[in-house]
């Protein structure tokens, strides 16, 4: 959420408009802390994960309330760290929608997004409180050029669409292998996994590393851990497809400085072979098919 998220799209998540792509990929605020904690609360004894684990149930849980009212107040504190462009969305079409709710006296009221951005013109406030995750930065496992000699057999690109029914590693060429400070500033690197389709009535989820050890996988405190795809299930619900966005310049800078720094006696060939990003995302139970992975940069 912190350092995957440096820029607006890659928080909220892709523009919707009506007419164009349902699904056109959430943010990380979404997938990862939101649609987790749904999960995790959701009962797996019943049929459908009720209640959290399902889209239907989710708001008779009164852990619900307490967990969006979470979600609103890390999208208060994601503005206020500093680097990148983390700012509320600027577009007319997103600020101009209008949402129908009932008030404290049963009446409907209608309400704009661009009336809800403020905490504070809705009359309250959060606790300023420590938060220990905000600067706790994410651990390199320092595997350098072990993770390049995995045992799993590459996956080429060209193998693309397949389906995520085992473990997949692959190679994906970066757009540009060096950028000045400034670049990095005004655009983040990015991992686009394209054409994700799944049963959106299932729970899914798969994890994305980078420089892994895929037959040691590190965890979410690693570096190498890039992020994760996961949906809440929707009782009712067909099939869709998406795609997952990973803003993921500040995990290259601290990969691939310190494999410069454990490598600093190969050719310049050898490292820049080693700079390559190796991808690999965990086998998940519902088998979702993947169309493509590619790897690019965005400025908003």
């Amino acid at each position: 959420m912190v350092s995957g998220a440096a820029k607006p799209t890659l928080f909220f998540g892709k523009p919707y408009r009506a007419g164009e792509d349902s699904s056109p990929g959430a943010g990380t605020i979404e997938t990862t802390p939101h649609n987790n904690i749904h999960r995790w609360t959701g009962d797996p004894t019943q049929e459908n994960t009720e209640d959290m684990g399902n889209f239907y149930s989710a708001a008779r849980d009164p852990i619900f309330f307490c967990h969006h009212s979470n979600v609103d107040r890390m999208w208060t504190i994601w503005k206020t760290i500093p680097g990148g462009t983390r700012r509320d969305i600027s577009d007319r079409d997103w600020l101009n929608s209008e949402f129908i709710f009932y008030n404290e006296n049963a009446e409907l009221v209608r309400c704009k997004v661009r009336d809800c951005l403020d905490n504070r013109r809705l009359r309250y406030t959060y606790q300023n409180v420590e938060i220990p995750w905000l600067k706790s930065k994410p651990i390199p496992r320092r595997l350098g050029k072990k993770a390049a000699e995995t045992k799993t057999a590459l996956t080429p690109i060209t193998a693309f669409p397949l389906v995520l029914d085992k473990t997949i590693v692959t190679v994906v060429s970066r757009p540009k292998k060096s950028r000045s400070r400034k670049e990095k500033e005004e655009e983040d690197e990015v991992l686009v996994i394209e054409g994700i389709e799944y049963d959106n009535g299932k729970f899914e989820k798969f994890d994305v590393f980078i420089n892994d050890d895929v037959e040691m996988p590190s965890k979410p405190e690693n570096t190498e851990f890039a992020g994760s795809f996961v949906n809440v299930s929707h009782k009712h619900a067909k099939k869709s497809k998406t795609r997952l966005i990973l803003g993921i310049t500040e995990l290259l800078v601290i990969l691939l400085s310190s494999l410069a720094l454990r490598l600093s006696l190969l050719k310049s060939d050898d490292y820049q072979v080693l700079g390559y990003c190796y991808y690999w995302a965990t086998t998940c139970a519902c088998a979702p098919t993947i169309d493509n992975v590619n790897g690019s940069c965005t400025n908003h």
